[in-house]
């Protein structure tokens, strides 16, 4: 049982720094990209309000979401490894 926990704790700060990592990637990526578009497309209005406004529609958006798989995925994994190797 204290395996267990131990493979839970761990298993979730690893999960957790993974998680930050990746969030803070995707959100310079989208950052930057639409620093890229406001150049490109004429530079309509302020920069900022312009990323502000795409960063608050990338927050609403599916990749964002998807990101949370990082917690899932392992979880999923893990319980069906120790399942079938214990119960079949």
């Amino acid at each position: 049982m204290v395996a267990f926990l131990r493979l839970v704790v761990f298993g979730f700060l690893i999960l957790t720094v993974i998680y930050v990592i990746v969030l803070v990637w995707s959100r310079a990526t989208q950052r930057r990209k639409l620093a890229k578009d406001w150049t490109e497309n004429g530079q309509p209005g302020d920069k900022e309000t312009y990323i502000e406004t795409g960063m608050a529609q990338y927050e609403q958006s599916l990749r964002r979401k998807l990101i949370l798989l990082i917690y899932v995925v392992p979880v999923v994994v893990v319980g069906t490894i120790i399942y079938v190797t214990n119960f079949m």
